[in-house]
């Protein structure tokens, strides 16, 4: 991965291609046509779409969605280097609203080669997170998922884990239409949910993580996931194994565990904008504080991109839930976000969400005691706007300055804790790899 990291001190060929295209190892040239915002010089095959490798795990997008990143030939070997950095300022109203200064980023190289009649793909995603997030949490109100210092983390996201991922890939194409494909992680994305929202063009620009996040794509950092897949046409199915546990909260190493969990997901790209799956999986124990509960997650998805003359318009329509196997508890999370690229450097978006809370949320970030059964009983609605634009004029770098505000439905049972009308707002500064 050295040569991979090195992209930006050589400076050598750079280029932004939709997520699908295939790299061309007899030539490395810009294509006027595949730059953001700009037709596809061509439509893509699933097959070849998907071999682009540009999200987590074995993840699709729409054909025609763009990838920004930097590329180049090292030998036989297509080198890429992709990532983004976020640096916050966060400040939310309210009983329970705190602030805060903080980064989210993450960076991807990808080593991809051609191996008999496939392609072969080294990856690495890393994030300074554990050390760019302090004490284990920001500030998001009504958020659940994992544990910090031995308690429920609610109100708050969880920074990634210092590996987000590590994986070997390998396509083996069967004929035009056929494909073979086998994942293997010891850090890694398994076959269950969306995309995970780091890598989703609708959320490219929004900093703070859904809070449907548990119920939908958490597992896009699992650990000991093996994948295999097989596409036809525009139609793909795969069945994973992985360790079901969610990583802990010592955010600089890698766990493993035992595959004890499973996972299979059907994903249906009908057109070059459109993107479809429905996924369903048992977690084995997947959290510390409640270690005999093993959960069935069950999400579906519709993801939408439309290239723009200047632009570029993607959305996503979610659905997550999450059932206890030993208490038939059953939670939902809906979400649907889109964000548009319009005249080159300005970019809008929205999330909306409609979430089932548990009862974590009444501890007010206490212990557990010993007799406290979670379980659902609420549900909170949050709604999202934010704005960007981008600035400066980099090598490599795209920045942009930006800022959200969200406010949020609060039912009767938690006004009391949060007040009626909380609101939340973020001003940031992005950096990405392009």
């Amino acid at each position: 991965m050295t040569a991979v990291l090195s992209l930006c001190a050589l400076g050598q060929e750079t280029s932004t291609q939709p997520s699908g295209a295939m790299p061309d190892h007899s030539q490395m040239q810009h294509d006027m046509a595949s730059m953001p915002g700009m037709e596809p010089a061509a439509p893509l095959s699933f097959l070849d779409a998907l071999q682009q490798r540009s999200s987590s795990g074995t993840d699709a997008t729409p054909n025609s969605t763009p990838s920004e990143m930097l590329m180049t030939m090292q030998g036989k070997w297509h080198l890429m280097l992709h990532g983004e950095a976020f640096l916050n300022v966060i400040q939310q109203s309210g009983p329970r609203g705190t602030d805060k200064v903080f980064s989210s980023n993450w960076v991807m190289g990808m080593a991809q080669r051609q191996a008999g009649n496939g392609a072969f793909t080294l990856r690495a995603m890393l994030s300074l997170e554990p050390a760019t997030i302090t004490q284990q949490r920001y500030p998001e109100l009504f958020q659940q998922g994992e544990t910090a210092y031995g308690r429920p983390l609610i109100d708050g996201q969880h920074p990634h884990d210092f590996f987000m991922e590590l994986a070997a890939l390998y396509d083996y194409k069967i004929n035009q239409r056929t494909m073979l494909s086998f994942y293997v992680a010891p850090r890694g994305d398994p076959a269950l949910g969306p995309v995970a929202f780091p890598h989703r063009p609708s959320a490219a620009e929004n900093p703070l993580a859904p809070l449907s996040h548990h119920l939908q794509d958490s597992t896009h950092i699992a650990n000991d996931v093996v994948t295999a897949g097989l596409t036809y046409r525009n139609v793909r199915l795969e069945a994973s194994g992985f360790h079901g546990r969610e990583p802990d909260e010592r955010r600089w190493n890698l766990d493993s565990g035992a595959i004890d969990s499973w996972s299979t997901r059907v994903t249906v790209n009908p057109g070059q904008n459109w993107s479809l799956q429905y996924s369903i999986g048992q977690l084995h124990s997947p959290e510390e504080l409640a270690p005999s509960e093993d959960v069935r997650r069950m999400t579906a998805s519709v993801m939408y991109n439309r290239p723009l003359r200047n632009g570029n318009w993607a959305s996503t329509l979610a659905w997550g839930r999450n059932q206890s196997l030993s208490e038939n508890n059953v939670g939902n999370g809906y979400l649907l976000e889109s964000t548009l690229r319009f005249a080159n450097k300005n970019l809008a978006w929205t999330r909306v969400e409609n979430v089932d809370r548990t009862t974590e949320l009444l501890l007010d970030g206490g212990s557990e005691p010993p007799d406290f059964e979670e379980r659902y009983f609420a549900r909170v609605q949050g709604y999202s706007l934010g704005y960007e634009r981008e600035v400066g004029n980099l090598r490599h770098f795209s920045t942009g300055i930006g800022g959200q505000v969200t406010w949020y439905g609060v039912p009767e049972v938690l006004k009391a804790r949060y007040g009626s009308r909380p609101v939340g707002g973020v001003l940031f500064l992005r950096v990405r790899l392009r």
